[in-house]
């Protein structure tokens, strides 16, 4: 049986805050890569339910946090189609993108006219 590893590494400061956050795998070559936010979800065998890891790093910009929401809930919308080919529940949750979407373009556009 094929093995991968995923591997995750948090700098953290004096107050526990994350500074940096950078991640390696088997199977994406040799390179340390970098993030400014990472969302894990599993689900968890013995409980039956879901656990998270939510971090980001302190230069995450607030108007880029919220785009990594809104593509964590499309990326789900086609992990819902692959997984189970619920296409109702799959647009649901692209609807919901697209209205979150609009509302973020509506923010920025006011936010340039500052």
């Amino acid at each position: 049986m094929k093995k991968s590893e995923i591997r995750f590494s948090i700098a953290l400061d004096d107050n526990k805050v994350p500074e940096a956050i950078s991640w390696s795998a088997t199977d994406a070559g040799p390179d340390i890569h970098f993030a400014k936010a990472i969302n894990i979800a599993l689900w968890d065998r013995e409980q039956a339910g879901t656990m998270k890891i939510d971090l980001w790093t302190k230069d995450m910009p607030v108007d880029e946090m919220k785009r990594f929401v809104v593509d964590n809930i499309g990326s789900m919308a086609e992990n819902i189609v692959t997984a189970t080919d619920d296409k109702e529940m799959a647009n649901k949750m692209r609807a919901l993108c697209k209205e979150l979407s609009e509302y973020l373009d509506k923010q920025e556009q006011t936010q340039e006219r500052l």
